[in-house]
Parts: structure tokens; sequence; C-alpha cells
């Protein structure tokens, strides 16, 4: 059984969230609190299995009870914040504090409408206290960051043909994605296009801290844009990636709203669409996520003959989509996370 303790600063949302967790038999709400103080004397009386928090909270706010949580070190921290700009840029500090995930609240500090998100924060509380959180914070800690470092840092500029790095990444992926793109080198002869399965309201904030960063120049995707080697296209909420050539032979942006996906923008359109263009130029990587968006994608780049990357169990925090892809066929190079920035240079590089 999983002891929840919510903390949330409106009467109604700590008896939704109650209400939501516990249509899970495998979950039990321990106790609640109303504010940032109310939190943290409870986490340590009640030594739950996981908190949700509240972002905006009145005494003392989300943030500053996570920091104390996350150093005492008591359980993982999903927050659950209002989709808006202030609560995207307030959510992605969290994560860098240290929270395990974020879902959002589809309807505003006081949300209505959290049935819409009620699989996906079963799903997280389980995902987060079934180890994810606990397994790969103590495994980053460990990690030969200094050999990462020492090999992503060879440039790839030695082969003049662009490659082109098409990148999926969904739950647990905006912790994640820092071990990753701020390791790849800004001379090097590829342009990289990520997708991240995210709220829309969300993707503004996502790619300002990325872009601060990141050797990479990290954009929004927008439509008409010329591809260039060193930077990183990211696809915002609401359009699907894609890439074609124009009249005049360069690559550009295209933003679609089909095909009709579960996801948009979707890991397979994008990766799709770069293949289209760059043939076995592409280097396909999959890391951390639910479900199978671009799985079959990966075995389409592998086929090809580009080159595919996927994450291993090791280090992922959700093996949904890196393990659907390697059951398909899709995976050349399964590596943890902290291997998959040196792995991208040497495919760009081969």
């Amino acid at each position: 059984m999983i002891r929840v303790l919510i903390a949330d600063d409106s009467a109604l949302m700590r008896k939704t969230l109650k209400r939501i967790l516990e249509s899970d038999s495998g979950i039990t709400v321990v106790g609640s609190a109303r504010d940032g103080e109310d939190v943290v004397v409870k986490a340590r009386e009640l030594k739950p299995d996981l908190i949700t928090m509240d972002v905006n909270m009145p005494k003392q706010d989300g943030i500053t009870a996570l920091q104390y949580i996350v150093s005492e070190k008591i359980c993982p921290v999903i927050m659950v914040s209002s989709l808006t700009q202030e609560g995207a840029q307030t959510t992605f500090e969290a994560l860098e504090l240290g929270a395990f995930d974020f879902v959002g609240k589809p309807g505003g500090t006081v949300s209505s409408d959290m049935q819409t998100v009620a699989d996906e924060l079963v799903f997280k509380v389980k995902t987060a206290v079934g180890g994810g959180g606990r397994r790969v914070t103590e495994r980053l800690a460990r990690k030969p960051s200094t050999a990462l470092s020492r090999r992503a840092r060879v440039s790839s500029t030695g082969n003049r043909v662009m490659k082109a790095v098409a990148m999926g990444i969904s739950t647990g992926g905006p912790k994640m994605i820092y071990e990753v793109l701020p390791h790849i080198p800004r001379d090097i002869n590829a342009a990289f296009f990520l997708v991240q399965h995210m709220p829309a309201n969300f993707s503004a904030a996502y790619i300002k801290r990325l872009s601060d960063s990141c050797q990479l120049k990290v954009v929004e995707a927008r439509a008409g844009t010329k591809i260039e080697p060193g930077y990183c296209y990211v696809g915002g909420g609401g359009r699907h990636l894609n890439v074609v050539k124009n009249s005049g032979g360069d690559v550009v942006i295209r933003l679609t709203n089909r095909p009709e996906h579960l996801f948009v923008p979707s890991v397979s359109v994008m990766m799709d669409s770069v293949l289209s263009v760059y043939g076995k130029q592409t280097v396909g990587v999959i890391m951390t996520g639910m479900g199978n968006d671009g799985a079959d994608s990966m075995l389409r780049i592998r086929q090809a003959g580009g080159a595919t990357i996927v994450e291993s169990e090791e280090s992922a925090i959700v093996f949904g989509m890196p393990g659907d892809t390697i059951k398909r066929g899709g995976a050349e190079i399964i590596a943890p996370i902290w291997d998959i920035a040196s792995e991208i240079v040497r495919a760009v590089g081969r």
C-alpha cells in the first residue's frame, strides 16, 4: 500500500486529490496539509511514501517545503501545479531542486477538471514509489561524470555531411534531459530535433531553461525556420514538428495538426519526417517515457542505415518507450542516460 500525504491550500483540491488517489486500491492518503510549514511537520511525523505538493501555498510555499523534504530525504515529491507560464517556471525550478515529476492542474490553481489527469497522477505516484525516483537519483550520484564530459567534448566536425539527431522523451524527461543535452558540444555537425511530451503552456519555460544550460542553441521549432547545425529545435505543445525541403533545397520546419495522435507533438511523426529528409544521416534517440511513441520509427531509422540509441532500463525512470523500441528491434546502442551524450557525439562523427 502506497501512503500519500497531500499538500494543497484548497480544501476542494485536497478532497479531489484524495478521491482520485484512493480510487486505486494500492494507494491510501494518510494525511493532508494546507501550507508549506504544515506539510514539512506532517512529513516528518507520518513518513509517507510520497507527497503531492501544491506550488502556491500560504506561510511557506511548495518550493521552500520541497527543499526541506529533499534535504531530509523523506520521500519523493510530485508537484501539482497550475498550467500557467508562472506555474511552468516554478515547476521546472522544483524539478531542478529534486522533485520527482509534476502534474498540471488543467483548470488553474483550483481545478474542477482534475479527473482528466487522474490516470497520469496515479501512474506517476506508482512510478515514483516503485523505485524510479530514488533509484535514478542514487545512480546519477555514482555516474562516471568526468568520463562523460571528456568523451562528449570530442568534435564531430570532421564528418562534413550534416546529420540530424531526432530525440524523443516523455515521463521523467524534464529532469533527465539535463543528463544529455548540456553535454553536447556547440560545434557538433548536426541539427537536433526534440519532442518532449508535456502541456503546451509549459513549452516556453522548458525551452528557456534548456537554452540557459546548453552549449547548443535551443529554440522552439517555428514554421519556416531554416535548419542549421548546432541548434536544437524543440517541438511546442499542440503542433507536430516536421521538416521538409523547400523549392530552394533548404531544409525548413513545418508545423502541422495532423496526423491525429495521442501525443501532439508526437515523437513518431517527428522522427518519420526527419528520416524522410535525412535518410541514413539520421540518428534516433529514445529515452525515458511511458507508451511506445517513436518505437516503430526507431526501427525504420535503423533499417534505413541510420544510428539508433536507446536509454537502458538501468537509468530509465519509465522503461515504456525505450523497452518497446528494444523489443521491436529499433535499438542499435543501449546505454544509461549518463552515456547517451557521448554515444550521440560518436554516432554523428562516424
